[in-house]
């Protein structure tokens, strides 16, 4: 039967379960990518599980979120990070050499491998043809240690690309116009598979960009093939003997297809609050904006700062915008020094920003207030810029440069054309040179692990009460992001290494009393609308509602990792029944037999409310192995029950 490249790839890394949409399945991870904001959580849960040395072939820890290093937390999170990579023989990217998603498609990327990572945006590497996708810190631990990545089978959607893009339309217009047909919930479960005559037009980077923000649709990654824009890549890094050739078979079944032409495509934009509020450029009202950012971790390579520079060669930004440019990596850096992009926006006002997340995760240049700014970002979710009435809106690098020049945000296909300046050869060595080289075996077990005093080891969960009576905490709408309940920003993320100081900023954008209601409360429950916990990989988002008591959440329906990481933490994400009465804090619940409920396969749990006349029945949507995992206790205490075992 022919079979998707999706499915091949799973196929050969399959260890238990069927490829079935919906149904349990392991697979054993090639490549392990870990980042500093994530990574102190996901170190320290993997020294629980008591292991010499992680047991997959390729772990690398990247330092690039939290590094303004405004007191010493920061310098105390990567003393650990590193010789938490000396003692175990990860690979280590320090502070300042760029950002983790392009520097591994810079160096680590192979087709047909399996890749995966503590950040969302891990499938950035779907432009490599593997299959590369995001998890929660404690997932990853354990996939690290062995024990494979257990995950619900998704479904594949096809694209297929016809057509030429025109003059000032970009890769990210592409992701963009997916965006505005799923929204940020349909693409929930899926795969996005690209294929097509149009394909083979599509550069890596731009491969990278459609691949890195297919996320905000609610996917579980992207995937390309791997062919002559894949092999003409490697060869440019100097990996030429990691190409392989990869394809779905001809007449390959989907679950979904969708066609793309691309020669209808317009320059896009989405505007506050969601990735999902997605329309042309040319709709918008007049829009002055204050600021343009341009790069993160998409949108950061060179072809996507050549574009701009050429468009702003000769010309100065508008006055009343400031301007920044964040290259991916120190190789992109080096490029755009050596091939006069760097001149060139730097002569044009820009001010350049060395390669890390930096604004991105808002740490720094965080925009007026009410004032419109403009990103070539993934996300422009309430706050998340650090600062909390911003107006973010994201675009792709062409319009970035248009409207840097005007002073308002610009239809680029309205400008003249632009020649950008050829590249000069890739410095592969530079990664060489600072990404470290895992210690030998026999010289692991003498390093010690340096943990400072802003490292604390997360608590271990309690087993799923059966029955119990608490109090709503908090009731939010839709949409809620992992960013709300674990903010982003310097302040916040410097302490993301100690849950119970984290723990002090949840909900503070919506509900600056709920930390001190819920230590007053012992803990109670969180009631969500659909998609919740939208966005980041961050486990924190979990691990906070866990430290401060949180029973279960109870929500319409839940973003991915989000839903896996409250499993992981013995937290039971519960589904709201259509058309429930909304809930208040204070509201008390009392729910019996929860732990009954999930051993014996029930679909269902009845939840008598105070003040109304009929009982709840929330939902119990798990797979089997999420039921173990949560009446074990949670993920750690699944493993030392013997719940999974090495792959």
């Amino acid at each position: 039967m022919p079979e998707n490249l999706t499915y091949k790839i799973l196929r050969d890394h399959l260890v238990a379960g069927d490829l079935v949409p919906g149904t349990d399945i392991t697979v054993r991870p090639d490549q392990i990518l870990l980042e500093d904001a994530t990574g102190t959580m996901a170190g320290m849960q993997f020294e629980e599980l008591d292991i010499d040395s992680i047991q997959v072939p390729l772990a690398v820890m990247y330092v690039d979120h939290n590094v303004l290093q405004i007191d010493d937390k920061n310098m105390q999170d990567h003393r650990y990070l590193r010789t938490f990579c000396e003692r175990y023989g990860l690979r280590y990217s320090p502070a300042g050499h760029g950002i983790s998603h392009y520097i591994h498609l810079e160096r680590f990327v192979r087709p047909g491998e399996l890749l995966l990572g503590a950040d969302s945006h891990t499938s950035t590497a779907g432009a490599a043809g593997m299959f590369a996708t995001g998890a929660g810190g404690l997932e990853v631990a354990v996939a690290m240690g062995g024990y494979g990545f257990e995950f619900p089978c998704p479904r594949v959607i096809g694209v297929e690309l016809t057509g030429q893009l025109r003059h000032a339309v970009e890769p990210k217009d592409v992701v963009l116009e997916i965006l505005r047909r799923y929204g940020v919930r349909g693409g929930r479960g899926a795969v996005f598979e690209f294929y097509g005559d149009s394909v083979v037009d599509l550069t890596m980077s731009g491969r990278a960009t459609i691949a890195n923000m297919i996320i905000e649709t609610g996917a579980t990654t992207a995937i390309f093939p791997s062919d002559t824009q894949t092999r003409e890549w490697l060869i440019q890094q100097q990996r030429e003997n990691d190409f392989r050739p990869l394809t779905a078979d001809p007449n390959a079944p989907y679950d979904e297809s969708i066609r793309i032409d691309l020669s209808d495509l317009v320059p896009l934009v989405a505007a506050p609050h969601s990735p999902g509020n997605v329309l042309p450029v040319a709709e918008l009202p007049d829009t002055p904006i204050s600021q343009v950012c341009v790069g993160s971790s998409v949108n950061s390579s060179y072809d996507d700062l050549a574009t701009v520079a050429a468009a702003l060669h000769t010309q100065t930004v508008h006055p009343r915008v400031q301007m920044t440019v964040t290259p991916g990596s120190r190789q992109v850096l080096r490029t755009i020094v050596e091939s006069g992009v760097y001149q060139d926006l730097m002569q044009a006002g820009a001010r350049m920003l060395e390669p890390v997340c930096g604004p991105c995760v808002g740490i720094g240049q965080a925009p007026l207030q009410g004032a419109a700014s403009l990103r070539t970002f993934n996300r422009n979710f309430p706050g998340r810029s650090g600062t909390a009435e911003d107006q973010v809106y994201l675009c792709s690098p062409s319009t970035a440069a248009a409207s840097a020049l005007t002073g308002r945000i610009t239809d680029p296909s309205t400008r003249p054309a632009i020649e950008r300046r050829p590249a000069a050869a890739p410095h592969t060595e530079i990664h060489d040179a600072l990404i470290t080289i895992p210690l030998p075996v026999e010289a692991r077990a003498s390093v010690v692990v340096e943990r400072g005093t802003n490292l604390v080891s997360p608590a271990l969960p309690e087993p799923v009460s059966d029955s119990f009576h608490s109090r709503v905490l908090i009731a939010v709408g839709d949409d809620i992001s992992t960013g709300d309940m674990a903010p982003d920003g310097a302040i916040a993320m410097s302490v993301w290494s100690n849950i119970a100081l984290c723990a002090q900023f949840m909900f503070n954008r919506l509900d600056p009393g709920f930390h001190d209601r819920a230590k007053n409360w012992h803990g109670g429950i969180i009631v969500g609308g659909d998609n919740y916990g939208q966005g980041s990989s961050r486990e924190h988002a979990a691990l906070i509602p866990m430290h401060l008591g949180v029973r279960l959440v109870a929500a319409k329906s839940y973003a991915r990792i989000h839903r896996r990481n409250l499993i992981a933490v013995g937290i039971a994400p519960l589904i709201l029944p259509a058309g429930a009465p909304p809930s208040t804090v204070g509201e008390e619940w009392t729910v019996t037999g929860l732990r009954d409920a999930l051993v014996g396969g029930a679909s269902e749990v009845v939840v008598d409310v105070s003040g109304r006349s009929a009982p709840l029945a929330l939902q119990l949507d798990f797979t089997p192995g999420e039921r173990d995992i949560l009446a074990a206790g949670g993920l750690l205490a699944h493993i030392r029950q013997g719940g999974r075992v090495p792959v």
